[in-house]
């Protein structure tokens, strides 16, 4: 028994000397690769490199010759090599060429070849690494110059960005739309404040104390210090005049004013993106912001960077590529006193191109000013060409303010303003009404179910095709005669156009809408919402389709679409292609042709001259003795169900020079909402008037 115990034993301890054997040979082993690195200084200089990328400063130090260095040395050491590597954003770092320098003794040289990327470019340079045999086998006899060749430890490393100069947003003429303006920095300095400094100045930005008081915890701020809180508006004292002329901007320079008095706030004068004609243009020009982490991450090696800015809308938005230009870059060795002694690299920068839009400014400010408390929008194009004069959204907003910056009560009072001023409404698509008859009278004649000089018998004022459409009437204004395409335009007929939409049938109809670019995207710069003819794939009953005889039903349009429609009214039925950028030589393009027959766009243009020229015509108040227009009127109904009589309603006014030979040719196309109790129609006409009287005396 006592036999077979010492034999477990044994057993036992022989195993336990296995495993602890082979921890030592483990180890061992790892000693012995350790060491043959450290007895290999060519594998040591390639382990040292790649170190770099990592960010493993700390493991560089380890295998430089740190004998009798300090901590404060170390600290050095890792301080030096983050700031310089980190500051040039090193990566792909490579090293090539390596060869042996014969020496004699402990040390060990080789020359090398090392290349990287930086924020500035490529570098690359051939460099020298020495290495000393110590205790533990071969370290990095490190200096500056392991960093770059002419580097010395009294160098710094200075990166310089020379930003690029964002390109200019103008309109046809030159006249800039968007550009670097000047604006004043208000600011506080901490040591001038006095008791009640913080109190006056919140006030008077209408802002939170604790906003201010926030930016003045900043780690940075010291009592000497300006330290900025809000950004404002350029009021120039050469401007007096304007400014006693103008109750907005008196009210700012007051306001200013007593800013400057406040003890500790200073203001200093500094650079910024401008909007010319704010709120005139908002939508179309759209605005920047400071870019986010979101955006950094989402355009990688785009050139962003922390304080660059981004097109967020409108034009910077969908032209951000080209304004945005490519900022420029240089890397120096800079000596003790300051004195640039070498460049290691450099990129140029490339300032963003300018954008120049078909856009006239003054006219694109005439329709704003009539329009602006209005919620509607207004395309005003060249019929021939095809370039888009102007494009307004109503109610606006004013779009440095997004630049400046915002309160938070300035936001919340524009995201919750029932007339949404930051809605782009000429994007959509909404109900046309009577607007929309030229184009189903074209349909029709091309189609061969309409003839123009066909008398439809007088209806009264209201109508159904029959019985089976229960107490449903299409109902019109007026009563006329003879029935015929003239006159129901020239008194838009709402039965004459149902009749035509009945006899043309959904099928045909839905099939040349389409044609006409309905369901389909919109060739145009800014992406519009599709025009519609139906909420659902058809138009599904007979009531839809009279309906949508005369622009109701579910027939919704978006402005652009329709300008470009009603411009083969005058070119021979080929509907003209809208632009919105500029070209030197203004030449139309076609979009589709022959949209109507020749005899149709003739027939309808006759009509449409009767819309404004007859003393009948609903358009008649925008008549001109001096200059031939023809147009259309529209009023579209929107309520919940047949016999709501609580709907709004949307005014409508197409008016364009019916002459090709007038010296401006133009279309203008406006939409208000909720003109019921304001005249219908009949407002917008009066606007677009006023609008074509200013326009017209500029070529005189």
């Amino acid at each position: 028994m006592r036999k077979k115990l010492r034999h477990k034993e044994k057993k036992k301890i022989r195993r336990a000397l296995l495993f602890f054997g082979g921890i030592i040979v483990l180890i061992g082993g790892a000693n012995a690769a350790g060491n043959l690195l450290q007895e290999n200084p060519e594998k040591l200089l390639t382990e040292y490199m790649a170190h770099i990328e990592q960010k493993e400063y700390e493991e560089m130090y380890e295998m430089t010759d740190t004998d009798g260095q300090s901590p404060e040395q170390k600290q050095h050491f890792i301080e030096r090599n983050s700031r310089i590597y980190e500051g040039i954003g090193i990566k792909n770092l490579k090293l090539s060429n390596i060869t042996e320098k014969k020496n004699k003794g402990k040390m060990k040289s080789f020359f090398y070849t090392v290349s990287f990327e930086t924020e500035a470019g490529k570098v690359e340079f051939d460099n020298q690494a020495n290495f000393v045999r110590c205790k533990e086998g071969y370290k990095l006899l490190w200096q500056d110059s392991m960093i770059y060749p002419t580097l010395t430890e009294t160098d710094k490393v200075q990166v310089s960005v020379l930003k690029a100069k964002r390109g200019q947003i103008l309109d046809r003429n030159g006249k800039r739309l968007a550009g670097q303006g000047r604006a004043v920095s208000v600011g506080v300095v901490p040591g001038k404040l006095e008791e009640h400094s913080l109190e006056d100045l919140a006030a008077l930005l209408d802002t939170d104390i604790e906003n201010i008081e926030n930016k003045l915890e900043a780690d940075w701020v010291k009592d000497g210090f300006f330290v900025p809180v809000a950004t404002l508006q350029k009021i120039h004292e050469i401007d007096r005049m304007k400014i006693e002329t103008n109750e907005e901007m008196m009210k700012e320079y007051e306001r200013q004013r007593q800013m400057k008095e406040i003890p500790g706030v200073q203001f200093s004068d500094i650079e910024i993106r401008t909007y010319d004609m704010g709120e005139a243009a908002a939508h179309l020009a759209g605005y920047v912001q400071a870019v986010t982490a979101e955006d950094l991450e989402k355009h990688p090696n785009e050139g962003y960077r922390s304080d660059s800015v981004i097109g967020r809308s409108g034009m910077e938005g969908l032209y951000e590529k080209e304004l945005k230009g490519n900022d420029g870059c240089e890397i120096w060795i800079v000596d003790k006193t300051g004195e640039k002694k070498e460049k290691i690299a450099g990129i140029t920068k490339e300032d963003g191109k300018d954008i120049r839009l078909t856009i006239d400014s003054e006219l694109q400010m005439q329709l704003y000013e009539q329009f602006k408390e209005d919620e509607g929008c207004s395309v005003a194009m060249d019929p021939y060409t095809g370039e888009i004069l102007a494009l307004v959204s109503t109610p606006s907003y004013d779009n440095n303010d997004f630049v400046r910056g915002m309160s938070e009560e300035q936001w919340d009072t524009l995201n919750e303003n029932e007339k949404r001023p930051l809605y782009n409404r000429f994007r959509q698509i909404w109900c046309p009404g009577s607007v929309f008859k030229p184009v189903v009278a074209g349909i029709g004649i091309n189609e061969g179910i309409l003839d123009p000089n066909e008398d439809f018998g007088n209806e009264g004022l209201s109508w159904q095709k029959d019985s089976s459409w229960g107490d449903y009437q299409v109902t019109t204004l007026h009563e006329y005669e003879p029935v015929i395409l003239k006159n129901a335009l020239i008194y838009s007929d709402n039965i004459y156009f149902a009749k035509v939409a009945l006899r043309t049938g959904s099928e045909r109809l839905e099939r040349a809408l389409e044609q006409l670019g309905f369901n389909q995207k919109l060739p145009f710069e800014i992406e519009m919402v599709q025009s519609q003819y139906s909420n659902t794939e058809h138009i599904e009953t007979e009531i839809q389709l009279a309906d949508s005889g005369y622009g109701q039903g579910q027939i919704l349009v978006n402005p652009v679409h329709l300008a470009s429609i009603y411009s083969a009214f005058l070119n021979g039925g080929n509907m003209i292609k809208p632009y919105l950028l500029y070209e030197e030589k203004q030449e139309s393009e076609i979009w589709i042709p022959e949209a109507f027959s020749q005899e149709a766009s003739a027939e309808i243009l006759e009509g449409l001259k009767g819309v404004i020229n007859d003393p009948g015509g609903t358009g008649y108040g925008a008549c001109r003795e001096d200059i031939l227009l023809a147009g259309k009127t529209g009023t579209a109904e929107l309520k919940a169900a047949k016999e709501d009589h609580t709907g709004t309603e949307i005014g409508w006014f197409a008016v364009f020079t019916a002459d090709k030979n007038v010296e401006r040719p133009i279309l203008i196309l406006s939409m208000a909402e909720n003109v019921k109790d304001t005249g219908g129609s009949g407002y917008v006409v009066k606007k677009d008037k006023a609008v074509l009287d200013q326009y017209f005396s500029m070529q005189k």
